[in-house]
């Protein structure tokens, strides 16, 4: 066991120094949140005007909370790490992961959560210009800090990187498997919250959107630190997020094990 720990520190060790390495780029990745950041509740706020200072059930203050909150939580609870894998897979450098006596889905976790924990710290500076800006509403606003927040907010990233590492073997499957990918934006984007709020949308795509588990990435930790979700049904959406991830951990193990009786090792 301890062989293993040192194995995952090191592990986790290579690539945060591969994430410091290449911190300019993460700095891009970090302004596209950042422009959503400020956009969206300049939005709000002018709807706000015309509503007597409430919008979806939001005063405009907790509405600005919640997407600051959202944008924060989003920087360590999505994963992307099917890209990686489907580009590794069409290159053929797969197979050299194939040939270590590791764990390949532990190694991508470790990876993965590397640049998850660097990725806050580059939108630091960012939050601060945030917090700034919108000033004047958050004295307003009320966050709502609680051991459930923290859990959620963990929770909510191994919902999220299940759920891709059930996505990425599809790319053992067809050469397209980029392209499929794309596809799992659009739900993600409408029903995780990080658009807009959950509770924002009519009643029947709110069901929907708790139904599937885009919501329980980012959307149950943004409500729960907005106030919108709190007590009893703040821990009964705990429990669902623990049920998507032990319905995605051995889905994504199955198909990963389809998956490599078809590897090929094309590429280079």
């Amino acid at each position: 066991m301890i062989q293993t720990w040192r194995a995952d520190f090191a592990v986790f060790k290579i690539w945060f120094e591969d994430s410091l390495a290449y911190a300019a780029s993460g700095v891009i990745w970090v302004l596209t949140d950042f422009l959503m950041a400020v956009t969206m509740p300049f939005i709000w706020i002018a709807a706000a005007k015309s509503t007597g200072g409430v919008v979806a059930g939001f005063p405009i203050a907790q509405m600005v909370l919640y997407y600051l909150g959202s944008i924060v939580f989003t920087t360590f609870i999505t994963s992307h790490m099917m890209w990686e894998i489907g580009n590794e897979i069409r290159d053929g450098l797969f197979s050299v992961s194939l040939t270590r006596p590791y764990s390949y889905y532990r190694f991508t976790f470790l990876r993965g959560l590397a640049w998850r924990i660097f990725r806050p710290v580059i939108f630091l500076p960012f939050l601060l210009f945030l917090l700034f800006v919108f000033r004047g509403i958050l004295i307003h606003a009320h966050a709502y800090f609680s051991w459930e927040l923290a859990v959620s907010i963990v929770l909510g990233h191994l919902v999220s990187f299940t759920m891709v590492m059930a996505m990425a073997p599809i790319a053992l499957f067809t050469q397209e498997a980029l392209s499929i990918f794309e596809l799992y934006y659009a739900p993600m984007m409408f029903l995780s919250g990080q658009l807009f709020p959950v509770s924002a949308l009519p009643n029947w795509a709110q069901d929907v959107a708790k139904v599937l588990p885009f919501y329980y990435t980012t959307g149950v930790p943004s409500d729960a630190f907005a106030g919108r979700i709190q007590g009893h049904a703040l821990f009964h959406a705990i429990l669902i997020q623990l049920l998507w991830i032990c319905l995605f951990y051995p889905l994504g193990k199955l198909v990963w094990k389809m998956g490599l009786k078809r590897y090929t090792g094309t590429g280079l």
